[in-house]
């Protein structure tokens, strides 16, 4: 059996880009999920992401944005804040629906990653449990 060192997931974070990958993923989720509920911009957004762990840097951020206002699952507004042009991003009518099913999906994954806990009473367990 293999053993896991405490540097092996600070090796993954550096080094994986399909990890990487696998992060951005979840990010997306994240934006759409808060751009569904009020505008967001950059640094707002990142502070957010911030929060859960998520370490974006503007060269990281901005681009993915853009991407999914090229999907037209965002929208931009620019808006001048202090002087400065801010640009704001909600969903659109077809962000709101990507949103929606990659909520379903994540939701799903979380049941069937949680019945999978070393005691076996993970939340699918119980959801299991309670349909019986």
């Amino acid at each position: 059996m293999v053993e896991a060192h405490d540097d092996d997931h600070q090796n993954i974070e550096e080094h994986s880009k399909l990890f990487r990958d696998l992060l951005l993923g979840f990010v997306k989720v994240h934006v759409l999920y808060h751009a569904t509920r009020e505008p967001i911009y950059g640094a707002g957004i990142t502070a957010e992401l911030d929060q859960h762990g998520y370490r974006l840097s503007p060269g990281t951020l901005y681009p993915l944005l853009h991407s999914l206002e090229a999907a037209d699952f965002l929208l931009r507004e620019d808006r001048v804040v202090d002087g400065k042009v801010r640009k704001y991003y909600r969903t659109t009518p077809l962000g709101e629906r990507a949103f929606a099913q990659a909520r379903l999906k994540v939701l799903e994954l979380v049941d069937e990653i949680s019945e999978d806990d070393h005691d076996g009473h993970g939340a699918g367990a119980a959801a299991r449990t309670a349909q019986n």
